[in-house]
Formats: structure tokens, C-alpha cells, sequence
């Protein structure tokens, strides 16, 4: 029999009807190893739909009473020591989260194939040599990462038109020694990393994916010497150049099939031609919706920002993406207020409630450059959060906590809002990741809160744009680029339906109509370097390769 008195965190969440549940660290590993596994209640919570039990080697095993859970949308069991996952698992409708990476698990269970609705699935650092046969059923699957186990292949069912929206396919690290032609069929595929696996050949079909912005073969030893250069040197666009004129190549090569090769290609370009012809078209009519975005080289701008990375990060939250946006008209009646909403919901859906990434803006007028992304101990990070007067990060959470629990008693709600229901993202962490300006004030802290002193106001004129992330630099890339596609939609909008101009209420006086030259759509992004601390590049947005989503009415101009 479980003793209660050890686990006020279950009783508490039963009583105020809790939908969040986090067990993390060594505090929770003590109670798991006396208790021989996770107390019995939990499996009585069926209305958490996120639930996370990490870093506890004491964890060996989960109980078949998980299947309860029939709410949980988020199941987060990684860093413990699980030899195995009931198959019940299947049972669990509503998942679409599941991180049972660095376990001791060597197979895993069918029951996976039957989360319909699982877009991530994170099976990283285990010791498995095979997947499940039938993920293809998984159709909403968008993000799988097994890389570092023992895996041979994939599934002969894996390249299928049914993984539709697979975006991001992470499997360095493994013994893989054959790519099936038929990846082309993964059409939404954005990354894929196949580095240090036994690879020999790379087919040309992959060329064939048009989405693919990143692809990573290091490690394997090529037939192709050349190739195999390139994979360890050069960007993907050139490795796909390649890999095409490398197909074309071959076509010539196969005997009897080359008026056939050539045939069929004359037919696709005369498909391609009257498509465009009909574009055509549509182009002066289509010209009026423009949505248009200019992007600035960081060759262009002297005083371009760039963002220093620390290596602590990498252990925290390691991903960031950031640029600066200029054009963007807050001032107009509603325009900022439209502008927050939207990035709510970006969080809401896109972040998965900021769980996958977290959008921050600053005012840069506001800014004091260079800026650090960094991280500091719970009680040395300082911050005046929006509204707020400066506390640590101790003491804000502290007050989060005691605010949900107001809310919760004064309008008896069974979930929170705002802040409050972002906490759980960071329990148990040694270290908060923040980004501090040149004078040591942390301007961001996610993913709760940015700073008041760089919060843009409807004066705001030039907007700086960050997305950090726990999950890949992709995956802030694609939250960055959605942000800048609102923002122009909005932009039009507001472009459009010419409001007056409103006031922050800090005494800026009268309204007034809006000026001539605020009603352009037309918005500016200046690109960002982030640095590693020597100096050297990591990343900078917005590349060629971003902003490149099949959007009819947004014209990227560089």
C-alpha cells in the first residue's frame, strides 16, 4: 500500500482536479526506490493530460493501470532506467507526446501503433534494434527521433504517402545500412540525420523531397567518395543538386529507358509550363493580396545584432533562433492586441503550450546589445517580469504558484491560465536558461516570461524576435517562420482596414489617424547571427532556406 503522506503531489493534484503532474530529480527517485515504483494513485488522476516522470534511475517499469490515462496528451518518461513500456500504452487515444528517451528499453511496444493522434514520438538513447512494424498508422506522427540505439533499418511499411506530415526524421547514431529510394514518398520531410550510421549508398530519389532543408549523412562510409565529401562539408542545397544531376545521370546509363527517361521528363515540363501558364493568369488578381516580406543580409547592416550562445545551454534549453522585424505597424487601433493574440495562440497550438518551443518580442529601441544566451542558477536569475517588480526566478515561481492556487479557489477552475500553467516546464531544473543584455539584465526567460524593460508598446517601430526550444533548431525555425507569416498577415490587415491610431495609455496623448507611411504591409526582417563563444557561427535567420513554405500570397524578397 502506497504511503500518501510521501506523495502530497498526487493527493493535491486529485483534490484540485489537476490536468499537469511532474516528478523530476533525486527528491522523487528516493521516494520511487521505497516505494519499489511510482505510487498506485497516480494511475487514478484520469484527468492529467501532461504527465512527466524523469531523471529517476529508480523507475524500471510502468504499470499497466497507466492505460486509465485515457486524457494524457503528454507522456514524458525520459532519463530513468525502463527496460520495457506496456503495450496498453496503445490505449492512451489522446497521446500525442511521447519522450521515453534515455531508458535501457530494447524493444518497443505495437501499441504505439496505435496512437492515432502522436505527432512526436522521442525513443532516443536505448537500446533498440528494431521499430514496430505499423507506424504508418501513426498518420499524424510529424517528428520522430531514435538516433543513438542499435537500429538496423526501418520498417519495410515505412515509406508511405500515410506519413504525410513527417517533417522531422532524426536517427543518427545507429547501425542503419540501407535508405529506401521510396523516402521521396515522405513528402512534408524538412530534416532528416542519418550521420554515423553504415550507410553506403544515398539514392538520388531524395532529391526528390522538395521541403528538405537539412540533411546530415556525416559518418558514413559512401560508395560515392565524393559524395561522402560533401556530405561532411557542404549545405544541403548542394548535396540535393547533386544527388539530382547524379539521378539524371543514371537515366542515361540504364539502356532502352533513356527515350523513355527523356520522354517522361518533356511530359513534365510541358505539365509544368501550362501550370504556370495558368499562374500566369491569376498573377494581377493574385498581386492585390500580396503579402511581402524583404529580408536584410547581415553583410547589409554594420550594426546588425548578433546573439552569443553559451555552451551551458546545451544541457537546458539549447536551440535559438532570432531576427529583428521592421515595418510592423502596432499603432493602429487594435494592432497590438491582435499581434499578442496571435502569439498566444502560436504558443497554444504550434508550441504545443510552449512545451515544443516559446516565442519572446522585444522592443529594440529597448535593447542594449550584445546580447547572451545563457543560463544561471534559480536563484541568481533576476528578472522584472512583464508587470511585475525584479525577483529572482525563486521568487516568481513561488508567486505563480501561490497565484494558481488563488485562482483556482476563488473560480473553482480545474486548470490555470497564463504563466501559471507554463511551471511544470520547469521543475526540477538545476539551471534557468535567460537571455541577458550588455548590461547583465535578463530581457527573456523562458518559457515563462519576458522582461518589462524591452516589452514593445504600440510606439514599439522595430521588433526583435526570439524562439528558443528544447527540441531541435528546426523546429524554431518553422515557430519563427509561422510568426513572421502572422505578422504579415496582420500587417495587411491592418494595411487594409485603416484604424486610428491607438494610444498605450502611458500618457501618450490624444489619438490620432494613423500616418500614410505606417499603412504599408510591406515588413523588413533583418537577419541574426547567433555565435558560439569563439566567435563562431551556429546559425542565422532568416536563411534561403526559411521562409520557403508554399504560401501563394507571400513574395520573399532578398
Amino acid at each position: 500500500m502506497d504511503d500518501m503522506e510521501e506523495w502530497p503531489e498526487i493527493e493535491k493534484a486529485a483534490t484540485e482536479k489537476r490536468r499537469e503532474l511532474v516528478f523530476q530529480g533525486p527528491t522523487f527517485d528516493k521516494r520511487i526506490s521505497s516505494n519499489g515504483g511510482l505510487a498506485s494513485a497516480i494511475y487514478s488522476l484520469t484527468l492529467l493530460n501532461y504527465l512527466e516522470v524523469s531523471q529517476c534511475p529508480s523507475l524500471t517499469e510502468i504499470h499497466e493501470d497507466i492505460q486509465h490515462l485515457t486524457n494524457l496528451q503528454s507522456l514524458i518518461l525520459c532519463r530513468n532506467k525502463l527496460v520495457s513500456i506496456p503495450n496498453v500504452v496503445g490505449k492512451l487515444k489522446s497521446l500525442k507526446v511521447l519522450d521515453i528517451s534515455v531508458n535501457n528499453l530494447s524493444v518497443l511496444p505495437e501499441g504505439i501503433t496505435q496512437l492515432k493522434e502522436l505527432n512526436t514520438l522521442n525513443v532516443s538513447c536505448n537500446s533498440l534494434k528494431v521499430l514496430p512494424e505499423g507506424l504508418i498508422q501513426c498518420t499524424k506522427l510529424s517528428t520522430i527521433n531514435i538516433s543513438k540505439n542499435h537500429i538496423t533499418g526501418f520498417p519495410a511499411d515505412f515509406y508511405s504517402e500515410r506519413m504525410g506530415l513527417l517533417s522531422t526524421l532524426v536517427a543518427s547514431d545507429n547501425a542503419i545500412e540501407h535508405l529506401s529510394g521510396d523516402v521521396h514518398k515522405l513528402a512534408a520531410l524538412k530534416v532528416l540525420d542519418l550521420s554515423n550510421n553504415k550507410l553506403s549508398e544515398i539514392p538520388s530519389d531524395l532529391s526528390d523531397c522538395s521541403k528538405l532543408k537539412e540533411i546530415h549523412f556525416k559518418g558514413n562510409k559512401l560508395n560515392d567518395k565524393r559524395l561522402e565529401k560533401m556530405v561532411n562539408g557542404c549545405q544541403t542545397k548542394s548535396i540535393l543538386d547533386y544527388l539530382r544531376g547524379r539521378g539524371k545521370g543514371r537515366q542515361g546509363e540504364d539502356g532502352g529507358e533513356t527515350d523513355g527517361g527523356r520522354k517522361a521528363d518533356k511530359g513534365k515540363r510541358q505539365q509544368r509550363k501550362k501550370k504556370e501558364k495558368v499562374a500566369d493568369g491569376q498573377d494581377e488578381v493574385e498581386e492585390l493580396n500580396k503579402m511581402v516580406v524583404r529580408v536584410l543580409h547581415v553583410s547589409d547592416s554594420p550594426t546588425a545584432l548578433t546573439v552569443t550562445v553559451s555552451a551551458e545551454v546545451k544541457d537546458v534549453r539549447p536551440y535559438l533562433v532570432c531576427c529583428v522585424v521592421r515595418g510592423m505597424n502596432l499603432k493602429s487601433g487594435n494592432a497590438l492586441k491582435r499581434f499578442l493574440v496571435a502569439q498566444t495562440k502560436l504558443h497554444d497550438d504550434l508550441c504545443g503550450k510552449r512545451t515544443i518551443a516559446t516565442i519572446a518580442t522585444h522592443d529594440v529601441q529597448l535593447l542594449k546589445a550584445p546580447l547572451m544566451y545563457d543560463v544561471k542558477p534559480p536563484t541568481q536569475l533576476k528578472v522584472v517580469s512583464l508587470g511585475r517588480k525584479e525577483m529572482t526566478a525563486v521568487e516568481l515561481i513561488r508567486h505563480l504558484q501561490l497565484e494558481a492556487e488563488e485562482l483556482r479557489k476563488q473560480k473553482k477552475r480545474q486548470n490555470v491560465t497564463g504563466l501559471h500553467k507554463y511551471l511544470q516546464l520547469l521543475q526540477g531544473k538545476e539551471m534557468y536558461p535567460c537571455l541577458v543584455d550588455a548590461e547583465g539584465h535578463v530581457i527573456s526567460f523562458p518559457p515563462i516570461t519576458n522582461s518589462e524593460k524591452t516589452k514593445i508598446k504600440k510606439s514599439t517601430k522595430e521588433l526583435f524576435l526570439e524562439v528558443t526550444s528544447a527540441a531541435s533548431l528546426q523546429t524554431c525555425k518553422d515557430v519563427m517562420d509561422a510568426l513572421i507569416v502572422k505578422m504579415a498577415e496582420l500587417n495587411k490587415f491592418t494595411a487594409e482596414n485603416r484604424e486610428e491610431a491607438g494610444s498605450d495609455g502611458e500618457g501618450e496623448g490624444p489619438q490620432e489617424p494613423a500616418a500614410s507611411s505606417e499603412t504599408s504591409s510591406q515588413l523588413i526582417v533583418q537577419q541574426v547571427r547567433t555565435v558560439d563563444q569563439d566567435g563562431n557561427l551556429k546559425v542565422v535567420y532568416p536563411s534561403k532556406t526559411d521562409l520557403s513554405n508554399d504560401i501563394s500570397n507571400l513574395t520573399v524578397m532578398w
